[in-house]
């Protein structure tokens, strides 16, 4: 899921080379802490939080697929 979020956010940003990931993982959830470029903080949370909650939304997925719960912190 990770390998998912790192792709996710690097096509996102005009800098993927700043693009840094923070893994925890517990029982149930993994909670990833993504970081980028402090410019491009917007781009990857987008107008209203859209872009956010749809990247949310493929973790989610992504995690239920392997019966665990994901948090995502953007900074």
């Amino acid at each position: 899921m990770k390998a998912l979020l790192e792709y996710i956010a690097q096509n996102l940003v005009d800098n993927p080379e700043a693009v840094q990931i923070k893994e925890r993982v517990g029982r149930f959830t993994v909670t990833y802490e993504l970081s980028v470029a402090p410019d491009e903080t917007g781009k990857v949370i987008g107008r209203s939080g859209r872009v956010a909650k749809a990247i949310r939304d493929m973790m989610g997925i992504a995690a239920a697929r392997q019966n665990k719960r994901v948090h995502i912190d953007i900074e």
